[in-house]
C-alpha cells in the first residue's frame, strides 16, 4: 500500500500557518482542529518548516511562557522530512521511526499534496491486517 491510498481516504487538506504567526495563535489552531502539527509556509507559500506539539514543549522548556508571544519560525522544526504519494506505507513508517517524527508532509512535483501522521499510517496498517485475517479465516472455513 502507498501513501496515496491513505490520502484517498483522508483527503489532501493541510493546515498551514505563516512563519511570522504568533505561537499562541498557532497553538489555538492545533487545539481547534484537534491536530498535532501544522505546516509552516513563508509569504511566498513555500514550505519552510513544521510546528508540532513537540516543538511547543521544547519551546516552553527554553523560553517559558514568553514562547507564546514569539513568532512560530523561532521554534518550528526547519528541517522538514517529506514523503511522496507513491512511497510505501512501510517506508514512511520507517522514516518516521528513524527520524523520531510523527508527521510527514506529502510532496508531489514540488507542491504540498497532503500530510500523514503516524496515527494515519498505523490505522491503515491495522485495517489492512484485519482484512488479511478475515480472508485467511474465510479460506480456512471453506477448506475446513
Amino acid at each position: 500500500m502507498q501513501i496515496a491510498d491513505i490520502l484517498r481516504t483522508k483527503g489532501h487538506q493541510v493546515t498551514k500557518v505563516q512563519a511570522t504567526d504568533i505561537v499562541a495563535a498557532v497553538v489555538r489552531v492545533l487545539a481547534q482542529k484537534h491536530i498535532g502539527a501544522v505546516v509552516v509556509e513563508d509569504r511566498w507559500q513555500k514550505l519552510v518548516g513544521i510546528f508540532s506539539e513537540r516543538d511547543l514543549v521544547n519551546g516552553l522548556s527554553r523560553h517559558g511562557a514568553d514562547l507564546l508571544g514569539r513568532e512560530v519560525r523561532e521554534v518550528m522544526s526547519a528541517l522538514v522530512i517529506t514523503c511522496a504519494a507513491s512511497d510505501r506505507i512501510d517506508t514512511a513508517l520507517a522514516q518516521m521511526t528513524l527520524n523520531r517524527i510523527r508527521h510527514l508532509p506529502v510532496v508531489e512535483n514540488g507542491r504540498l499534496a497532503g500530510i500523514v501522521s503516524i496515527g494515519d499510517l498505523v490505522h491503515h496498517r491495522l485495517d489492512e491486517k484485519a482484512l488479511e485475517a478475515g480472508v485467511l479465516l474465510d479460506i480456512t472455513r471453506m477448506h475446513g
